[in-house]
C-alpha cells in the first residue's frame, strides 16, 4: 500500500509539469529565476524544466516532473483540463482554476495559484504537489534548489486557513440549509464577500447558491429539487476588489425531501377577518398556489402564480363560514406540484356591506365615484340617495356592476343621505348605512377623451359629461401661439361624440373647451391645452435582428455578472421582456433618434432623453402623453445604467442580496416594485426555463 501511495503521488507531479507541452496559449509575464534548479528523486532536470517564482509562490513545470515519476499526462483542449494518471489512479486539474480533484475525483482541495499556462507550458505550485501526493517538496534556499523526494511523506494542509465546520464531505443535505464556515483572523480581515458555490461533480461548473458580506454570518442555502445527486461545494472569499483570496471545499449529496408547511394560521382561533399566510418551502419554488375549500358548500378559492417567498393576503368572505380546508401548494423548477399538508380552519365573519366614496358630512362639490364594499358575493347592486327633508328618493344605478359615477345636479342641492342595497345569490337584499352628505354644486361641464398636454397626431374622439342637460354645445378650438379662435362644431347633443380632426392650421400649441346651453346660460368646461404635431411620428425600432438578440443580450449580460454578481440570466429574460426580443426599444417620437435604452428607464441619460408615449389618466379617461426616457450613445451604457439603477437605489436592496439567483431575483425585484405587471417574475422565470438561459450563469472557481 505505501507503495502504491508513492506511485500515485509520484503520478501527480508527472502530471503538473507534463502539460506543458500541450498547451497554447499566450504566455504569462514572472519571475522567471535561471538559477533556480530543480531536482526530483535527487535527478536534476533543471535544463528541462526551470521552476519560476510568481507572486512568492513556486511554480514548477509539470510534464518533465511527471516524465520523471513514470505518469501519463492527458490534456484536454476543449475542456482546458489536464488529467495525470499512474497505478489506476487519476488527479484532475483545470486550467485557471484553483480547484483540484484527485482520489479519481472523489476528494478536492482550492490551491493557492491556479494552474497556468506559461510560455506554453502548464506550471503549477510545488506546494500542489506535495498537498495531493504526500510526498517530499523543500526548498534549499542557499543552493536555490526546489527538492521534490517520492520516498518522503508529508501531510496534507490547507493552503487557506478557512473551513467549513457545520458540513463535512459526504453530508447529505436534503432542504434548506444554514451553511456555517470558520475564516482565520487575518484572512477575515481581507474578507469583503462570501460565496457559497454549487459544482457538478464532472464539469466543475455550477452556480452561486449563496452570498453574504458578513464574514462572521452563516449562509443560508436553499437546495433546488433539479440538483439532487453528488455535488461539490465551495465557499469562497473574495476582496473588496472581487479578488479572490480564499475558499474551502467539500463533496456533499443533495437529496432534497420536499416540504411545504403553510404558515400564518392558527387553526385554535376562528378566521373573523383578513390573515396572511406565508409558505415555508424547503427547496428553491418558482411559484406557489392557495387551495381554500368549504366543506359544506363547496366553495372553493384558488389562487395561482404567487410569490414563494412573500406573504398572501386571505380574505374571509360569507361563504367560506364553516369548516374549510386550506393549502399551499409549490412548483420546482420543472414545474413539479408539492403540496403542503392540509389544515383546517373555521371561518365566522359577520356580514359586512359599506359605501365607499364618500364620508359622513362631506360637500359634493363634483362627480365622486361610489362603490360597494362587501364581503358576501351579490348579484344585483343598487345605489339610492334621498332627500333627508322629502325622504324622496333616486335610484341612480341598478346593476350587477359595483361602482358608479356619482354627478348631483343643482336640483339636488341640500342634505342628502346616499346608500346602496345589494342582493345576494340567493335573492336576498341588504341595505348599507346611509352616508349623510351635503350636495353643494353648481353646473359643471366636463370635456373627456384627452387631458392636459396630450400630442394630438391624428382624429380623436372628444365627449362631454355634464351634471344637467345640455343643447346647443359646441367644441373651441384657441391657438396659443396665433391667439385665433375656432368653432370645432355647432348645435350638437350633449350626447352626442365628436371626432376633431386636426388640421395643418392647428399645428402648435391650442387648447380645446366645450360649451352648451342650460336654460338660456352659456355654460363652459376647463381649457385643456393640447399640442398638434402632424409631422413624422417615429416609432419602436430594431437594433438587431430577432434571431441575434439573446446571443447579443446574452454577451452583455456575462460582463455584468462577472463584474457585480447579477444573475446573467435574469437580465437576459428582462431585456427580452422590456423591448421584444431587441424589436421594441424607444426612439424620440419626433426626431427618430434612437436611445438604446433596454430597459424602459424614464429620466436623462449619458445622451440625454427622448420623447416617448407613457399613460395618464384625466376626468376618468386613459390617454397618451409625452415623457422622458433615458438616452444611450450605445446599449453598452444602457445596459451598465441599468444595473447601477438598480444597485444604487435602496429601494431595491432586497433585489440585490440576491441578485445572484434568476428566481429569487425575479420575485424580489417585484416585491420592490419595478414592475406594475402582477405576472412579472412569472413571466421572467419562463422565458429562464424557455430558453435555457440558467446555463448563462454558471461558473467556475476561477
Amino acid at each position: 500500500m505505501l507503495r502504491e501511495k508513492i506511485h500515485f503521488k509520484i503520478l501527480f507531479l508527472f502530471l503538473l509539469l507534463f502539460i506543458i507541452v500541450f498547451l497554447n496559449t499566450n504566455s504569462i509575464n514572472a519571475s522567471s529565476t535561471s538559477n533556480i534548479r530543480l531536482v526530483v528523486n535527487n535527478n536534476d532536470i533543471t535544463s528541462f524544466a526551470s521552476p519560476i517564482i510568481e507572486n512568492d509562490r513556486t511554480l514548477v513545470p509539470v510534464r518533465f516532473i511527471a516524465e520523471e515519476i513514470g505518469a501519463t499526462v492527458y490534456w484536454d483542449g476543449v475542456n482546458r483540463t489536464v488529467t495525470i494518471k499512474k497505478d489506476g489512479k487519476s488527479i484532475l486539474l483545470f486550467i485557471d482554476s484553483y480547484l483540484i480533484s484527485y482520489n479519481n475525483n472523489q476528494s478536492h482541495m482550492i490551491s493557492d495559484v491556479a494552474p497556468k499556462i506559461i510560455n506554453d507550458r502548464t506550471y503549477v505550485p510545488v506546494r500542489l504537489i506535495s498537498n495531493i501526493f504526500g510526498i517530499g517538496v523543500s526548498w534549499n534556499n542557499e543552493t536555490r534548489t526546489v527538492s521534490i523526494n517520492t520516498d518522503e511523506q508529508s501531510l496534507i494542509t490547507s493552503f487557506y486557513d478557512v473551513e467549513f465546520i457545520s458540513h463535512t464531505s459526504g453530508d447529505i443535505i436534503s432542504g434548506k440549509t444554514m451553511i456555517d464556515i470558520k475564516i482565520g483572523d487575518k484572512l477575515n480581515e481581507r474578507t469583503n464577500e462570501i460565496k457559497l458555490i454549487l459544482l457538478d461533480k464532472g464539469s466543475k461548473k455550477g452556480f452561486v447558491v449563496s452570498k453574504t458580506e458578513n464574514p462572521n454570518g452563516i449562509l443560508e442555502y436553499i437546495p433546488k429539487v433539479e440538483d439532487n445527486g453528488e455535488k461539490v461545494l465551495v465557499v469562497v472569499l473574495y476582496d473588496k476588489y472581487g479578488k479572490f483570496i480564499g475558499g474551502d471545499v467539500i463533496t456533499i449529496n443533495i437529496d432534497v425531501k420536499p416540504v411545504v408547511i403553510l404558515n400564518g394560521l392558527d387553526t385554535t382561533k376562528l378566521v373573523t377577518d383578513t390573515i396572511y399566510l406565508k409558505p415555508s418551502i424547503n427547496f428553491l419554488a418558482t411559484q406557489v398556489r392557495y387551495e381554500i375549500i368549504n366543506y359544506k358548500n363547496g366553495k372553493t378559492i384558488t389562487v395561482t402564480e404567487q410569490d414563494p417567498f412573500g406573504n398572501y393576503a386571505f380574505v374571509p368572505t360569507m361563504e367560506l363560514n364553516g369548516v374549510c380546508a386550506i393549502k399551499v401548494i409549490a412548483y420546482d423548477g420543472n414545474g413539479h406540484a408539492y403540496e403542503s399538508k392540509i389544515k383546517y380552519i373555521t371561518v365566522l365573519v359577520n356580514r359586512q356591506l359599506s359605501l365607499k366614496g364618500i364620508s359622513e358630512g362631506k360637500s359634493i362639490t363634483k362627480a365622486v365615484t361610489l362603490s360597494v364594499a362587501r364581503n358576501f358575493d351579490v348579484i344585483e347592486t343598487q345605489f339610492i340617495v334621498m332627500n333627508t327633508k322629502t325622504k324622496e328618493q333616486e335610484v341612480l344605478m341598478k346593476s350587477n356592476q359595483y361602482s358608479y359615477e356619482w354627478f348631483p345636479s343643482p336640483s339636488n342641492q341640500g342634505d342628502m343621505e346616499v346608500y346602496t342595497i345589494v342582493t345576494d345569490t340567493n335573492g336576498v337584499s341588504y341595505e348599507s348605512e346611509h352616508i349623510k352628505v351635503i350636495v353643494d354644486i353648481d353646473v359643471i361641464l366636463y370635456l373627456k377623451g384627452i387631458g392636459p398636454n396630450q400630442v394630438i397626431t391624428k382624429d380623436t374622439s372628444l365627449f362631454i359629461k355634464s351634471n344637467v342637460d345640455l343643447y346647443n354645445v359646441r367644441y373651441v378650438l384657441t391657438n396659443t401661439d396665433t391667439k385665433t379662435v375656432r368653432y370645432l362644431s355647432v348645435n350638437m347633443s350633449d350626447e352626442d361624440t365628436f371626432i376633431y380632426s386636426p388640421t395643418t392650421i392647428d399645428k402648435g400649441n391650442i387648447t380645446i373647451h366645450v360649451e352648451g346651453y342650460y336654460h338660456g346660460y352659456k355654460i363652459k368646461s376647463e381649457s385643456i391645452p393640447l399640442i398638434v404635431y402632424l409631422d413624422t411620428i417615429y416609432g419602436s425600432q430594431a437594433i438587431i435582428a430577432k434571431n441575434q438578440f439573446l446571443d447579443f443580450a446574452s454577451k452583455l449580460a456575462i460582463d455584468t455578472w462577472n463584474e457585480i454578481g447579477m444573475s446573467a440570466a435574469l437580465q437576459t429574460a428582462q431585456a427580452i421582456l422590456e423591448t421584444g426580443w431587441g424589436q421594441s426599444v424607444p426612439v424620440d417620437k419626433y426626431t427618430g433618434k434612437l436611445s438604446y435604452n433596454l430597459f424602459g428607464i424614464k429620466g436623462t441619460g449619458s445622451n440625454g432623453f427622448v420623447i416617448s408615449n407613457t399613460w395618464e389618466v384625466y376626468n376618468g379617461v386613459v390617454y397618451r402623453i409625452d415623457d422622458k426616457f433615458r438616452a444611450y450613445y450605445n446599449v453598452s451604457e444602457s445596459w451598465e445604467d441599468h444595473h447601477y439603477f438598480l444597485l444604487n437605489s435602496s429601494r431595491y436592496e432586497p433585489f440585490t442580496d440576491v441578485m445572484y439567483d434568476s428566481t429569487l431575483g425575479a420575485w424580489a425585484i417585484k416585491r420592490a416594485g419595478y414592475a406594475t405587471d402582477p405576472l412579472y417574475p412569472i413571466k421572467l422565470i419562463r422565458i429562464i426555463k424557455q430558453y435555457d438561459l440558467l446555463e448563462l450563469d454558471k461558473v467556475g472557481i476561477q
